[in-house]
């Protein structure tokens, strides 16, 4: 029945999930490609990234579309996690989150049979995946913000182990979320009909 709903052109994902959605993606990927030009002006790791895929040409451009990202993803974020909050959202689509669940469906997901019947809804490893990417934001923004205005938060910056601590946890967690992208567009790839939900929201 659910199923017949949603093919029949029930709403599945609302406008304002949808916009929140693009804005942040395209955040994303302002921050990381502008990220890794900042991070070949002082890499900390034995290695650079290719020139040819980040943004800015130089350290000073690369800062300004940073700083740019920077706000699109804190408005942004903030006000998706604003109206999940108030909607009831949150709690409806991503709890409970059960540990034996989601060793289930993350094993159905590495034989390839994990099920999307009603994509309205989200599975274990979607929920968890979900979550995991929202933490990860807050930690990507209270590093940045250390990295930022050291002199300004010194309690922040000691609680993140200092100013080259924050960095680290800063490049990590954008690490993480781009893996996350591109895990999602695997995903994306293989059920393309998730794809066109979130462009039509039907």
């Amino acid at each position: 029945m659910i199923a017949s709903h949603v093919a029949s052109g029930g709403v599945i994902h609302p406008v304002w999930l949808r916009l929140t959605h693009w804005l942040n993606a395209v955040a994303v990927v302002l921050l990381a490609t502008s990220g890794w030009r900042i991070y070949n002006a002082a890499p900390f790791l034995p290695f650079e990234l290719p020139r040819a895929v980040t943004l800015g040409g130089w350290l000073g451009g690369a800062l300004q579309w940073h700083f740019a990202a920077m706000w699109l993803l804190v408005a942004n974020g903030a006000l998706y996690l604003l109206i999940n909050i108030v909607s009831g959202r949150l709690r409806r689509q991503f709890f409970p989150l059960s540990p034996r669940e989601l060793l289930r469906d993350l094993a159905a997901a590495l034989r390839g049979k994990l099920a999307h019947a009603d994509p309205r809804h989200y599975n274990m490893v979607q929920r968890a995946a979900y979550l995991f990417v929202m933490l990860d934001c807050i930690a990507l923004v209270l590093s940045g913000l250390v990295l930022w205005k050291s002199v300004q938060l010194p309690l922040l910056r000691e609680l993140l182990g200092g100013y080259e601590s924050a960095r680290r946890v800063h490049f990590f967690a954008m690490a993480a979320l781009v893996g996350f992208v591109v895990v999602h567009l695997v995903m994306v790839a293989l059920v393309p009909r998730t794809l066109l939900a979130m462009l039509r929201g039907r």
